[in-house]
């Protein structure tokens, strides 16, 4: 899929830049997996802001996606690739033998007409869905589940992929695009290929109204509030954060400070992940 530059008749389209959409091939989605999205501002259900910078945007439906993949052995052809508001990646619509329809996440390469199956009999061919002892080493796969039957959890976005290290006892080393290396279970299910729209990470918004387009809100510095606002407010002119380091709104560390405590899922991770060139 390509890039396109808009020619900047406004300032804001200076260096805006847009998907041509040339792979999608059906303009309105199936009627009978859609659901109403109803937005709740970054509010939880006592009303109080828990993610901030939340609200507006666009109207969207929401795409019944089938990442579970659990109608075996029933092949299905692919009816059209869509675009969904909800995800960076595309839809593929699924018309299999028995006449049901299902989305699925587009992979890399997949046309109208390829033929898709998803089963242990599945052969290895992009878009089949297989559990991971099925699957040769070395294989790219995605829309990998971390629980078996749960559906696919990882590596469900735009261009993303990750790699069948090795297989050892009844796990399988697999590397994840951050490049950590986690053990998964050989009997969950995974699908065959890389995502995809691959060029989503090159698309420059240009403008602020993009933004709020996609229901995103602006974000204010926390150097630019008072002190009772944020602790990195205050002071005349422009100040130094001070403290022993950046702060978030509430007091606590940022940038670099580790947050994770999940220590039931650590003995699954084998390497950790590595910090990408900036």
């Amino acid at each position: 899929m390509a890039v396109k530059k808009y020619k900047p008749v406004t300032p804001g389209q200076r260096n805006m830049t847009g998907h041509t959409f040339e792979e999608i091939t059906k303009s309105k989605p199936e009627r009978s997996l859609l659901l109403p999205l109803r937005k709740q501002g970054g509010r939880n259900v006592n009303g109080r802001v828990t993610v901030r910078h939340r609200g507006g945007g666009h109207r969207r439906n929401i795409r019944i996606v089938d990442f579970k993949r659990d109608k075996r052995d029933i092949p299905a052809k692919v009816a059209a690739i869509e675009y969904d508001p909800n995800r960076s990646a595309r839809l593929a619509l699924l018309h299999y033998a028995d006449g049901e329809k299902r989305y699925i996440v587009a992979p890399l390469g997949i046309r109208v007409g390829d033929a898709i199956m998803s089963g242990e009999k599945a052969e290895i061919r992009t878009g089949n869905s297989l559990p991971i002892s099925s699957i040769p080493v070395g294989t790219t796969i995605h829309n990998i589940e971390i629980k078996t039957g749960k559906g696919g959890q990882l590596v469900r976005s735009a261009g993303s992929s990750a790699q069948l290290l090795a297989k050892e006892g009844d796990f399988a080393q697999i590397r994840m695009p951050s490049g950590e290396v986690r053990l998964i279970h050989q009997v969950c299910y995974a699908t065959i290929g890389q995502i995809g729209n691959v060029d989503h990470s090159n698309i420059k918004l240009g403008k602020a109204g993009r933004k709020r387009h996609m229901g995103i809100r602006p974000t204010v510095r926390g150097s630019a509030m008072s002190p009772r606002d944020h602790p990195h407010g205050g002071g005349e002119g422009r100040s130094p954060i001070g403290l022993p380091g950046p702060k978030t709104p509430w007091g606590k560390p940022t940038l670099g400070y580790k947050t994770r405590r999940n220590r039931k899922t650590d003995k699954y991770i084998v390497r950790r992940r590595t910090k990408k060139n900036r």
